[in-house]
């Protein structure tokens, strides 16, 4: 894109392209709405990180390595009022879980893994979000960056300066100019470090919840052979 610059330094305006004036007419604009850009796109992850944090925060249970062993254990009464009123996935199974085990250690299983499937999105929302911009804040600090050298050396082929004019017009075109990939820097450094942060929360959860779901449908099955152990003692 600099070439576009050098390009209009060397040949007058008149005699350049019509797509080439065109793209020059638009990159000789101000870069400062990138810079206005980064900052919308900056409070927006951090209003998503504090969301997502609350939303981890409340929608977990505390107690779940002690659920679980309760639930090995048969004490399905004690963990239905212990997650009483509780939200979040490992609760959801839970109660789903329980409340199934009328009808088999099959069906519950079933029922575990398809609260976890409606469970899930929830925690992923805005995730997205936050490793696109992660990953794409850079380049488009960049962007503005690019802009602001154009206009810089633009700026120095209109002008009549000589010696050391020229230096300091465009060193301080560009240096202004750098300023939007730092920006760029600062919005997806946090962006990417909560994405994998509720990442690692999120496989974490998922590993508890399936924790207990295993203990659940184990408890369920290890009645089944006592009970059928009975039967043929009988």
């Amino acid at each position: 894109m600099t070439s576009l610059s050098l390009l209009a330094q060397a040949v007058p305006p008149e005699q350049l392209g019509w797509l080439s004036r065109k793209l020059l007419g638009v990159t000789l604009t101000s870069a400062e709405w990138v810079l206005w850009l980064l900052v919308i796109l900056s409070v927006l992850s951090l209003a998503l990180m504090l969301e997502r944090a609350v939303y981890f925060t409340t929608h977990r249970l505390s107690d779940s390595e002690s659920l679980a062993v309760r639930l090995a254990r048969g004490e399905f009464d004690a963990v239905r009022s212990a997650i009483e009123g509780k939200k979040g996935m490992e609760a959801a199974v839970i109660r789903e879980g329980l409340a199934s085990t009328s009808q088999g250690a099959d069906t519950v299983e079933q029922v575990i893994a398809s609260t976890v499937a409606r469970e899930r999105p929830q925690y992923e929302r805005y995730l997205s979000f936050l490793g696109t911009l992660g990953n794409n804040a850079p380049f488009i600090g960049l962007f503005g960056t690019v802009l602001g050298i154009i206009k810089a050396f633009n700026d120095l082929g209109a002008s009549n300066v000589k010696g050391a004019a020229i230096q300091q017009t465009v060193m301080g075109g560009i240096s202004e100019a750098l300023v939007a990939t730092a920006v760029g820097l600062a919005v997806a450094i946090p962006a990417v470090v909560a994405f994998n942060i509720f990442n690692r929360q999120l496989k974490t959860l998922t590993s508890r919840t399936n924790a207990l779901g295993y203990a659940l449908v184990g408890s369920l099955r290890s009645e089944v052979r006592k009970g059928a152990t009975a039967g043929e003692g009988k």
